[in-house]
């Protein structure tokens, strides 16, 4: 299949046209008639994961974050974006990303975290737009199959996402059991208005900082901080099942090994 197809049925998943105005994703370097037959998956376009999609002779390296996002003014090897570009352009290989529109198509990104988290009767913290009668947008709230404690919550969000660690803001405010939960994969920086107005006890997202962190739980709202990559990196196995059992079947489809950014030392 050629590159012009497969975006076609990435697309049919997550249309570029539910991204966020501000975004960048789509084809950001490669020939639309290019013959995809090896495909490299990953969270983000780094040296590694480019070094990687290279040695595996990659056709395609599909990401979630988009390796271009704001405007490059020149292509050369003196600075890291500039070095993946000329590799990638150099070695033949498509760069593909779904961004801000696979967080918030139905049964993706914000679906998926959703349904790690088991929460029941689900609806979008913010509303993006409707796709076949279905609203879709960024995060989730919902009902928590039981009632939970900060702590055992912050427990089951390690389990469900392999994580190392969490931080929790609001751990000597919340008082009694948790029922309402929301959740934002990715940043969650001035989602937790939106959580609250979901009537959600608390926020489980990623890049929370110091003074939103403290002001959320001021405001009633918790927050599980489980980093970006935290509960972003659940992009990586699905989209290669995905492409394997619903683009081409033929198709050699690799990953990225999981491996977090930061690391609590």
């Amino acid at each position: 299949m050629r590159c012009e197809e497969w975006i076609e049925k990435l697309n049919e998943l997550a249309p570029e046209s539910c991204a966020c105005s501000w975004d960048n994703p789509g084809l950001l370097t490669g020939r639309m008639d290019k013959e995809i037959r090896r495909v490299f998956v990953a969270l983000d376009a780094t040296d590694a994961v480019v070094d990687q999609a290279v040695r595996g002779g990659a056709d395609l390296l599909l990401t979630h974050h988009p390796l271009i996002f704001t405007p490059v003014k020149r292509i050369n090897d003196g600075d890291f974006i500039g070095r993946r570009l000329l590799k990638l352009i150099g070695n033949d290989i498509c760069c593909y990303a779904m961004h801000t529109n696979f967080d918030a198509a139905p049964g993706c990104m914000a679906d998926l975290a959703a349904a790690r988290m088991h929460l029941l009767e689900s609806s979008p913290l913010e509303v993006m737009g409707e796709k076949e009668g279905v609203p879709y947008g960024i995060g989730k709230a919902g009902i928590l199959m039981e009632s939970l404690s900060l702590r055992e919550l912050a427990e089951q969000v390690k389990e469900a996402f392999g994580l190392p660690y969490v931080t929790v803001y609001g751990a000597g405010q919340a008082e009694g059991l948790i029922r309402r939960a929301a959740i934002c994969p990715g940043s969650g920086r001035g989602m937790a208005a939106e959580a609250k107005k979901a009537g959600a006890q608390v926020l489980i997202t990623g890049d929370i900082g110091h003074h939103d962190g403290i002001d959320a739980a001021a405001d009633g709202v918790a927050v599980i901080d489980a980093g970006h990559y935290g509960l972003e990196h659940i992009f990586v196995d699905y989209m290669a099942d995905y492409c394997r059992d619903r683009i081409d079947s033929s198709a050699v489809i690799e990953k990225a090994p999981l491996q977090f950014p930061a690391e609590a030392w």
